[in-house]
C-alpha cells in the first residue's frame, strides 16, 4: 500500500497521512493501520464536524482520498481513528467530491475543537 501525495518521512514530519475510508474500515476489523489513496468519486460533502471521525469513513465512499490530521497543535500523529472527531472539514458541506480529496481536521474525543 502507498502513501499518496508525500513521502513515508514527509508524511510523518507534517503530521499528516492520507487515507482512504474503505483502507480504514478495512484496517479498523483487522486491528491494524492502512494508508491507501486511490481517486475519488462520490456524492456531495456531508456534515462532519463535531461528529466520531470513524463516521467520516464510513459515510464517505471508499474511493474518496482522505487526509486527516490534528488541529490541536501537538502534531500527533491519527493512528486508531475511533479515538478522534472532526473539528474541520474540506470542502465544505454540499460541495461535489468527484475526484477531489477530502481534508479533516481533529481533535481527541474528550478535547474540545480550537476555536475558529
Amino acid at each position: 500500500m502507498m502513501v499518496r501525495g508525500c513521502g513515508a518521512r514527509e508524511c510523518a514530519s507534517r503530521g499528516r497521512i492520507a487515507l482512504t475510508a474503505g483502507a480504514v474500515l478495512a484496517a479498523t476489523a483487522l486491528s491494524v493501520t492502512t494508508a491507501v489513496a486511490a481517486g475519488a468519486a462520490g456524492p456531495p460533502m456531508p456534515e462532519l464536524t463535531g461528529k466520531p471521525l470513524m463516521n467520516a469513513f464510513r459515510v464517505l465512499d471508499y474511493r474518496t482520498q482522505v487526509e486527516v490530521h490534528d488541529v490541536s497543535g501537538d502534531k500527533r500523529h491519527v493512528l486508531w481513528p475511533g479515538n478522534w472527531k472532526v473539528c474541520e472539514q474540506k470542502p465544505e458541506v454540499g460541495a461535489d467530491l468527484a475526484g477531489k480529496p477530502v481534508t479533516l481536521g481533529v481533535v481527541k474525543n474528550a478535547e474540545k475543537c480550537p476555536a475558529a
